[in-house]
């Protein structure tokens, strides 16, 4: 495969551009995080530079004393040899190489604060088509069965409706809501707290296989070979948030890392958080009470989950949500109210063959199932173009059926 394509196609295991080999050999670096990686590239100015500067040029960068310098520069010169062999184990683990740099690592994540330099993907994120409206569903690892039975139910809706469902594989809340979003025929993304080559938890093996056969990914940052630690599982949240267009959190206690994933939802990324209501008097609803008290988004319904993801849902399909998430003028709050379908969208112009199908055929209010059945389309398909639809405020919802608009 030529290095054109697998910079615009990095689908094979090992696949990994020459600008991602470079950027990989720098997190093999001891003592360098994705922020400072980012500071020097800025100050040397590339990728390449920095593998080849001195401890001098390192010391420069502020923030960077001496000491530190000289012992990053020492690795530096040893660690473009060392990507070889983690190439070898990436593709050993069914994995390929998505940098910052290219063109298929996901855009809502690269746009914020600490943005991994790469990812390790295992199966597939398409940002841009199949993935480009994702959620994230968080909550304890020991969850009720109520809770498990939202996370399956929310899942599985959401997925059903053409959203991708992004959570961190965990037990509990996390796997109900990945098997939710499969039992639907839905898309999933695992996001990881060890290397790719690694399942934790172990009895998830088998649903992690499941989700890159359904076309799903499992995601990581880490080196290859890194194992679960609970160090990593912060970071790790950072990035469940920073690919989603918001948060959902089902039964998180006062210190549940899914208030992390929250926070950094709401402070870093300006992106929408929402909560379940759980029982008053469970220790495992407390952080989930708690954030609804300080005016996070009550959600009893999918639906709401969708209203409330519209707005971004438009700014991120028009180009526009990275400004509106960054300008803050007009971050969203917490508590802030979120517009409804009731936004007055301009048309966009001519569609594909299958979307004007779609539309065509709701002259009558029809179900997606009734869509597929009556056009010949893939319901996974059928769901991920009503979504856009939806968005474009071209249909909208009558219960379970969606009518045509414009």
């Amino acid at each position: 495969m030529s290095e054109e394509q697998i910079q615009s196609d990095p689908r094979n295991p090992g696949d990994c551009s020459s600008q991602s080999r470079t950027l990989l050999a720098l997190t093999m670096v001891p003592g360098l995080g994705p922020v400072r990686i980012a500071q020097l590239i800025s100050s040397i100015g590339s990728p390449e530079a920095v593998l080849k500067a001195s401890a001098s040029q390192i010391a420069s960068v502020r923030g960077i004393g001496s000491g530190t310098a000289s012992n990053i520069a020492q690795h530096l010169h040893r660690a473009i040899d060392r990507v070889e062999l983690e190439l070898e184990k990436i593709a050993d683990a069914g994995a390929h190489v998505v940098s910052i740099a290219d063109p298929h690592y996901p855009a809502m994540l690269g746009v914020t604060p600490s943005a991994p330099p790469i990812l390790m993907i295992r199966g597939q994120f398409e940002h841009e088509s199949t993935d480009q409206y994702p959620v994230a569903i968080v909550g304890s690892r020991a969850c009720s069965v109520y809770g498990s039975e939202q996370a399956g139910k929310f899942g599985s809706a959401l997925g059903r409706a053409g959203l991708t469902i992004v959570s961190g594989g965990a037990r509990g809340i996390d796997t109900a809501a990945h098997r939710g979003a499969i039992s639907a025929g839905g898309r999933t993304a695992v996001v990881l707290g060890c290397g790719i080559s690694k399942v934790y938890p172990p009895e998830n093996k088998d649903l992690f296989d499941e989700i890159v056969e359904s076309g799903g990914a499992i995601v990581s940052e880490l080196p290859v070979d890194a194992m679960p630690d609970a160090k990593n599982f912060p970071a790790r949240n950072r990035i469940i948030s920073g690919l989603s267009l918001g948060v959902v959190v089902i039964e998180a206690g006062l210190k549940s890392g899914a208030l992390i994933t929250a926070r950094h939802a709401l402070e870093d990324h300006g992106r929408e958080v929402m909560g379940i209501p759980g029982r008053i008097d469970s220790p495992a609803s407390l952080g989930t009470n708690q954030i609804l008290k300080d005016g996070a988004h009550l959600v009893t319904d999918p639906g709401d989950v969708i209203s409330i993801l519209e707005r971004d849902a438009f700014h991120l399909f028009s180009g526009t949500h990275q400004a509106r998430t960054t300008d803050p003028g007009v971050k969203p709050h917490i508590g802030l109210e979120t517009q409804q379908s009731s936004l007055q969208l301009e048309p966009i112009g001519d569609v594909d063959s299958e979307t004007r199908q779609i539309l065509d055929s709701l002259n009558d209010p029809r179900t997606g199932d009734e869509l597929a059945d009556l056009i010949g389309i893939d319901p996974g398909q059928i769901r991920a173009k009503l979504t856009v639809l939806e968005i474009q405020g071209r249909v909208r919802r009558v219960g379970s059926r969606f009518v045509r608009v414009r």
